[in-house]
């Protein structure tokens, strides 16, 4: 087990600066054009896949830096380019998480290599598990699988939305409830391969943030996989099903469901993302009140601006602090007591909003153009607080570890 530590060790640092090249010099120049066009940078996406950042040899071997820290400094290096063009580049990790959460051996070696395709044909993947009906109450969902023992495949009938990469991605992870009465224990999350019949895009969405980020509804009409695309398989499952209604019967119940796993697996990464953007803006801020000048002097020696970025800063550096120690206790098996990983996701996203909002007001009339970054890394930033557990679905849970009670 790895000792807890602040300090990136030389290879770590090597790859904080590599990707900080990256996002300097490739994601921030596109970042305008590809907000406004609203659309999947490919290009962009083409780029990283050649230089081995858009890989699945890169994803692993930051998910397995046995410190923690791969994930959340490369996530926070490259949300500090673009949000939007970084998520595109990133989405493809949610699916792949999915994978590693639930699949077995052979379903990682079979899937997540497609997720990305390679330099020359860049693929990409979604993870689907939001419903119309069924965002942060995940009991409600209603995608159904059902299983046709004749023919050893899984039916699945539903509408999945708020999809990163739905509906162009070539491989699709799809959560479905397996056992109604169960509840967010009878869920199950399978693969749909590339090009399954039945599998479309719906709608897809014009964002108020993350704009060059594919969002989409994905609809599934009668769509059958083998009974080998069952995240885990059907081994596995039925033990896990027949634990839960035993428990059920108890009256208590404690199995994690396939999606909440790959939530709590993921969640003190988006904190790493909402900790870049806080701090691509926080960098704007202090950079344009040195050099500002208002009743001649910079405006940064008045201590209405620099007690705002102290405050900036002080939060930033918070933010990052619990999202590492959350990201250190996921990879060294230490429970999450006091849900660390829910606390690291609420309070980072809760800074980049405010961050992004106080950068604004110190550039005033410029920090509300589109002349600033700024104004984009705020619309950037509210969706911190929404996707993967609203902040109030984090406070919840938070309050329900502590309490005791079943987080479902």
């Amino acid at each position: 087990m790895a000792e807890f530590t602040m300090e990136l060790n030389d290879e770590q640092k090597e790859v904080r600066d590599w990707l900080h090249g990256f996002a300097a010099d490739v994601i921030r120049p596109a970042a305008a054009e590809w907000d406004e066009r609203e659309e999947t940078p490919w290009p962009v996406i083409q780029e990283a896949a050649k230089v081995g950042i858009y890989s699945l040899d890169f994803y692993a071997q930051q998910y397995f830096d046995p410190t923690g820290l791969g994930i959340p400094m490369a996530m926070e290096e490259l949300f500090w380019g673009d949000a939007g063009i970084a998520l595109s580049i990133v989405g493809t990790g949610l699916a792949a998480v999915g994978v590693l959460a639930n699949g077995t051996e052979e379903q990682i070696g079979t899937w997540i290599p497609q997720m990305y395709g390679d330099a020359n044909d860049v693929k990409v993947a979604a993870f689907c598990s939001s419903e119309p009906d069924a965002g942060s109450d995940v009991a409600s969902m209603r995608t159904r699988a059902v299983y046709d023992e004749a023919k050893d495949e899984w039916v699945i009938n539903g509408t999945k939305t708020w999809a990163t990469n739905g509906g162009i991605a070539n491989v699709h992870v799809v959560v479905a409830v397996v056992d109604p009465d169960l509840g967010s224990k009878g869920h199950a999350s399978f693969i749909i391969p590339p090009n399954t019949p039945g599998l479309s895009q719906g709608q897809k969405f014009k964002k108020h943030g993350i704009r060059a980020s594919h969002t989409a509804e994905v609809i599934l009409d009668n769509v059958r996989v083998p009974g080998s695309c069952l995240l885990g398989g059907k081994e596995k499952l039925d033990e896990r099903l027949a634990r839960a209604r035993e428990k059920a019967k108890a009256g208590g119940e404690r199995v994690k469901n396939a999606a909440m796993a790959t939530f709590e697996a993921s969640r003190p990464a988006v904190g790493a993302m909402a900790v870049g953007t806080a701090r691509a803006a926080y960098e704007v801020a202090l950079d344009y009140a040195r050099t500002r000048e208002q009743f001649g002097r910079p405006i940064i020696d008045n201590q209405g601006v620099a007690f705002q970025l102290a405050d900036m800063r002080t939060r930033i550096d918070a933010a990052r602090l619990l999202v590492w120690r959350a990201s250190w206790m996921a990879i060294n098996g230490k429970p999450f007591t006091a849900a660390e990983g829910s606390m690291s996701k609420l309070f980072a996203s809760e800074t980049a909003k405010k961050v992004t909002a106080q950068a604004i007001q110190i550039l005033g009339g410029n920090g509300y153009t589109r002349e600033y970054p700024v104004e984009r890394m705020h619309r950037d930033a509210a969706i911190y607080t929404i996707f993967e557990g609203t902040s109030e679905i984090q406070r919840l849970v938070i309050a329900r570890t502590l309490s005791g009670m079943p987080v479902r």
